[in-house]
């Protein structure tokens, strides 16, 4: 040890933890290696102190009486090597560490050092005692209670009034365990109905189909707790007093919102190629507009950079998105084209002619098209292959929407109904009476519960697609051409030249709209951007981004949905979104029925089963007890063939029905012919 001065006596030391910091110790310097360590008595356990190296700088611990538990040594410098110093328990007297002199750096030991075993103690050098006091004539760092030269002291290194106080024992929690959780806010992440599956028989499959409710449970719970920490808020509009939110302006809007807000209302002026239909991804990231003489677009409508533009060089009648902002489907006069997002053209289909309307559905790589013929077509995007292609006979297809729960499509025809189409089924799922007139336009909410419908006789409905009644209705001046709905509620309808917002429609349609806007010219397409307070309208002179507060979601699943992701995210993203793929035939009103079993059919096809086999194959077969020979090996014994008694029974079946057909065969080669008899033999008597 290069320096250390002085440690008088340590007593009854109970439990040393994380020491990483003890009040008090004056100065640690140098210490490098401990030497001469005169007498210890009744250490209990010490495991593994293998080198000490560079300890700062200790000088004079006058005297530590009882410390119970210590805590925190704060400024230990340069330990090199401190190998498991595991418990160290009632250490009774350490009586005189030896002093070297101040000379140098490196460790220099005495004779005296070197006798740690004789019991004696070991003096250090009174020229280097009074080398270290220094001025005042004590060691530098030395407890105020030292003595002067080294000498051993009895006061205490700290006062009794300024000794830390320990931390008091906590009680038990009084509120053990998580927060509860309401089952309402809980129910909201659930997936599914409340129905139970019935009882799977297989032990396996049972302990299969607990642990994934158990996880589905754990997730929705996650979520739901989480939910305190989504960063945003919906927004919303406060009108004045006396001043209703419809009479408030684009313009007022604009002033009163942030900057990057506000850069969210903007025109594109677009006098030559319009009217223009519109679309946005599902992350509402990018925008697509189509005119109706050819003129196509897709841009980054955040930064207003422009990705492509391109003419068909003929009529357009509808633009979509595919599954990602790399692929955009367009439907020309003549048939169906596919594009990238440069503007090459991949694909040129031929078998869908003279489309009017394209839907994409996401979940399910399926590409809708409905043409002026009545026909309704699926393309499976993924395999480049028509999965159905259903006849409505119903005349000219110029309203589709897709519902998003279930992806089931509702056209509108010209009789005032609206049919529900699933690639599965080539007749509709249900077909509603809506309107007196032909249907114009149609709307399905984000939870899939409310449809709006407009027609030819000027009225508004809402209809509840559980029971397929009508909840409200609302008579329009003008009638409405086009509806959309917004991810919380909002309905958009385009009356004339106006577009006309109206706020909780599933209560009331009120007789007020929630906001007015008029475009430049009347709409031809409106759309809600996801996940943004946006509402784009779609005219004969290009188109207009119109800020509808509340509108949008404010937060969005960054692992479903990210408007940020990079090109590797999305690729890898499309990799997980083919894998997970809906096959077309599940395509259900009820996504639900996918869980259940129909007992009574698989019943059904079981019996059938034991009927044309004979027996029933999957029958335990009787208990019988083998007779062992003692002695006998089971090498040595005969294998038993497997369904003994069924092979039995299909051998015994096997030869009646060759005895029977020999039997057959004698009878035909045995019998005599029969005699031919006369026309007049039928007279004798």
């Amino acid at each position: 040890m290069t320096r250390a001065a002085h440690v008088t006596r340590v007593v009854h030391v109970a439990r040393v933890v994380h020491v990483a910091r003890v009040v008090h110790v004056a100065r640690v310097v140098h210490v490098a290696r401990v030497v001469h360590v005169t007498r210890v008595v009744h250490v209990t356990r010490v495991v593994h102190v293998t080198r000490v190296v560079h300890v700062a700088r200790v000088v004079h611990v006058a005297r530590v009486v009882h410390v119970a538990r210590v805590v925190h040594v704060a400024r230990v410098v340069h330990v090199a090597w401190v190998v498991h110093v595991t418990r160290v328990v009632h250490v009774v007297r350490v009586v005189h560490v030896t002093r070297p002199h101040r000379k140098g750096r490196g460790l220099r030991r005495t004779p005296h050092s070197m006798a740690a075993s004789s019991g004696s103690v070991a003096r250090p050098p009174l020229a280097a005692g009074a080398r270290a006091r220094g001025r005042g004539g004590a060691a530098p760092g030395a407890a105020p209670g030292a003595a002067p030269g080294g000498a051993r002291s009895r006061s205490r290194s700290r006062p009794r009034g300024s000794e830390r106080p320990r931390a008091r024992a906590q009680g038990p929690d009084p509120f053990p365990g998580p927060a509860p959780l309401p089952r309402a806010r809980l129910k909201r992440f659930l997936r599914g109905g409340d129905e139970k599956a019935p009882r799977a028989q297989a032990p396996r499959l049972r302990w299969c189909l607990k642990r994934s409710a158990q996880g589905e449970e754990a997730a929705a719970t996650r979520a739901a707790r989480t939910e305190l920490l989504l960063p945003e808020e919906p927004g919303f509009l406060e009108p004045d007093p006396g001043q209703h939110s419809s009479t408030i302006t684009q313009g007022d809007i604009v002033e009163a919102v942030d900057i990057a807000s506000a850069a969210k209302h903007f025109e594109l002026r677009l006098e030559q190629f319009g009217p223009y239909r519109l679309d946005y991804t599902s992350d509402g990231r990018h925008l697509l507009l189509g005119g109706r003489r050819g003129h196509v677009a897709a841009l980054d409508w955040h930064t207003k950079e422009l990705r492509c533009e391109f003419n068909v060089m003929e009529p357009l009648n509808d633009v979509v998105w595919l599954h990602s902002e790399a692929l955009l489907a367009v439907a020309q006069r003549r048939w169906l084209h596919v594009y990238d997002s440069r503007g090459l053209e991949l694909s040129a289909l031929k078998r869908f002619p003279r489309v009017q309307r394209l839907r994409f559905l996401r979940y399910h790589f399926l590409l809708a098209a409905a043409n002026a013929q009545g026909f309704l077509q699926y393309l499976d995007i993924s395999v480049g292959k028509e999965v159905a292609a259903l006849s409505t006979r119903a005349g000219r297809l110029a309203v589709m929407e897709q519902n998003p729960a279930t992806a089931v499509l509702h056209l509108g025809h010209g009789n005032g109904t609206v049919s529900l189409w699933s690639p599965s089924v080539p007749e509709p799922l249900v077909r509603v009476l809506c309107h007196r007139g032909a249907v114009r336009a149609l709307a399905i909410d984000a939870s899939g519960t409310y449809m709006a419908s407009a027609g030819l006789d000027r009225k508004l409905r809402l209809f509840d697609l559980r029971t397929y009644k009508a909840l409200h209705e609302l008579v329009l001046p003008l009638g409405a051409a086009h509806l959309d709905f917004s991810q919380r509620g909002l309905l958009a309808a385009s009356c004339g030249d106006v577009v006309q917002i109206y706020k909780e429609v599933a209560k009331e349609l009120p007789t007020q709209p929630y906001l007015c806007h008029r475009p430049p010219r009347p709409p031809s397409a409106l759309r809600f951007c996801p996940f943004e307070d946006v509402l784009g309208a779609g005219h004969a002179q290009g188109f207009t981004s119109i800020l509808v507060p509340g509108a949008g979601e404010p937060n969005l699943d960054a692992l479903e949905n990210n408007p940020y992701r990079s090109r590797r995210q999305r690729q890898e993203w499309e990799v997980k979104a083919l894998l997970e793929k809906i096959p077309a035939e599940l395509l259900t009103l009820d996504p639900s029925l996918l869980g259940r079993t129909d007992t009574a059919t698989l019943q059904q096809k079981q019996d059938e089963r034991i009927q044309r086999l004979g027996f029933d194959p999957q029958a335990k077969a009787k208990f019988k007890p083998r007779r062992r020979v003692k002695g006998s090996s089971g090498l040595h014994r005969k294998k038993k063939v497997a369904h003994e008694e069924q092979r039995a029974v299909i051998q015994k079946s096997v030869e009646q029905r060759e005895q029977e057909r020999k039997r057959m065969e004698e009878k035909k080669m045995g019998a005599p012919p029969t005699p031919k008899r006369g026309a007049l033999e039928r007279f004798k008597r």
